[in-house]
């Protein structure tokens, strides 16, 4: 079935896969975001689920001129609502290089004498300081990651806020960093803390090594 792009649950569908892609290929110097989903279609698989093929145009919030097109496959399977879409993303193109500026943000942080931590980002005004945007690009990367792990056919997560991170000192060579994400449900407009352990290096990319959803109360 050919759907409009302005189709509610296509566009929840794009949202799983840059959620995806940016968990795959975001970093502190690289935040992938929807420009435009292009076209989409819906397949329904008896006794697997609905299948949906995406077209989208992407841009790196670090230079708006340079768009990527990529296609999607996102499988929601049927039934079950703790399994994770399945999803196949490609990109056609290439994707500006970070490795400079990846190298520049590890080295900074390993020399740091004192173990960094932040809230709020962006504050109240919507504001990220500029020392804090590869922070702030991190916990989006990793944020990807719990949007694709949580998402059904019927939720629209977005990264709304960093409130709180802190650094965490290795014996590896990983930087760690323990965020607590405010994820905003477009749907149900629910606003839900997420506690996420991100382990990054430059070579090897972000890792969520563990996630779970913040409940106050059970300890900090």
């Amino acid at each position: 079935v050919e759907l409009p792009p302005s189709h509610l649950p296509a566009g929840r569908a794009a949202a799983v896969a840059v959620g995806y892609l940016r968990y795959l290929r975001g970093g502190p110097g690289r935040g992938l975001q929807l420009r435009a989903l292009r076209r989409a279609r819906r397949q329904d698989i008896d006794d697997v689920g609905h299948k949906y093929y995406l077209e989208l145009e992407l841009e790196d919030v670090l230079d708006k001129d340079r768009t990527v097109n990529c296609t999607a496959e996102v499988l929601y399977p049927l039934g079950s609502k703790s399994t994770a879409p399945e999803v196949q993303v490609t990109v056609q193109g290439e994707l500006r290089s970070t490795e400079e500026a990846d190298q520049e943000f590890y080295n900074r942080i390993r020399s740091l004498e004192k173990e960094l931590v932040a809230e709020n980002i962006p504050d109240s005004h919507g504001n990220v300081p500029p020392e804090l945007e590869p922070i702030h690009l991190l916990a989006w990367a990793a944020s990807g990651y719990v949007i694709w792990q949580n998402s059904t056919e019927n939720t629209n997560f977005h990264l709304a806020q960093v409130k709180h991170v802190k650094q965490v000192k290795r014996s590896d060579e990983h930087l760690q960093f323990d965020y607590v994400l405010l994820l905003h449900e477009m749907v149900s407009q629910e606003v839900m803390p997420w506690e996420v352990t991100v382990l990054w290096h430059p070579w090897h990319g972000a890792r969520v090594s563990r996630d779970r959803r913040h409940t106050p109360g059970a300890g900090s």
